[in-house]
């Protein structure tokens, strides 16, 4: 991992990495989610896009035995040396998306997808917007995740995901359901638009996705259990 490394001052501190996603509003609520998930000691968790690890080592604290995945080589070394500092046990493993848990069961999987619709119709190869950029639709990720997740789930375990509403709740509950999942919105919250969506509001009134002037998004949590 190059260049310099910062430190979340947060209650648990994090090594922060250039490049790599650091948890804001969408993590935090991802988190609160977590917290009320039943685990038994030594559940199975998945964390998909591990960014910093702070999903991680949130279910790490409580007993289960984690792996976290991410495409990014910073993110991995990020969430290895914050799973040290915090002496918590996490299995990271670098790849894409689900592939590095194929053949694996899970009692929960936990997600924080690239989910923001972007003017480029593909998913950016490199630079810090791999972790937010999801095509025209925002969807480029979310699909491939709703279409996987029930095969690595034991029975009755259980998917959380954080996303924005304009990527299309209704799209990820029908292909979750699709994909053998019972789903169901469990929280959704109004948080102010960040950089980004500030940065193109212009490109998201044309497609019709904000009204003028619109300066907040809804973000949902949607847990979903493989019955």
């Amino acid at each position: 991992m190059t260049g310099v490394l910062g430190v979340d001052r947060s209650a648990d501190a994090l090594v922060l990495a250039p490049g790599v996603y650091a948890p804001q509003s969408d993590t935090r609520l991802l988190a609160d989610a977590l917290a009320r998930e039943p685990l038994r000691p030594g559940a199975e968790v998945l964390d998909v896009g591990t960014g910093t690890g702070a999903l991680a080592l949130a279910a790490a604290r409580r007993g289960a035995r984690v792996t976290a995945v991410d495409r990014s080589r910073r993110a991995v070394a990020a969430t290895r040396l914050n799973a040290a500092l915090a002496r918590q046990r996490v299995r990271v493993l670098r790849g894409d998306l689900l592939a590095p848990a194929a053949g694996r069961r899970f009692d929960l999987i936990v997600c924080n997808p690239p989910y923001v619709p972007a003017p480029s119709p593909g998913v950016p190869r490199r630079g810090a917007a791999v972790a937010w950029d999801a095509g025209h639709d925002g969807r480029a990720v979310l699909d491939r995740l709703c279409d996987g997740a029930a095969g690595l789930l034991h029975p009755s375990g259980a998917l959380l995901l954080v996303h924005s509403a304009l990527s299309g709740v209704r799209a990820t509950l029908d292909r979750l359901h699709a994909g053998g999942l019972d789903a169901d919105v469990v929280e959704r919250h109004v948080v102010p638009f960040g950089p980004v969506l500030r940065s193109r509001a212009d490109w998201l009134e044309r497609r019709g996705l904000v009204v003028p002037g619109e300066e907040k998004e809804e973000l949902v949590i949607i847990r979903a259990e493989r019955l």
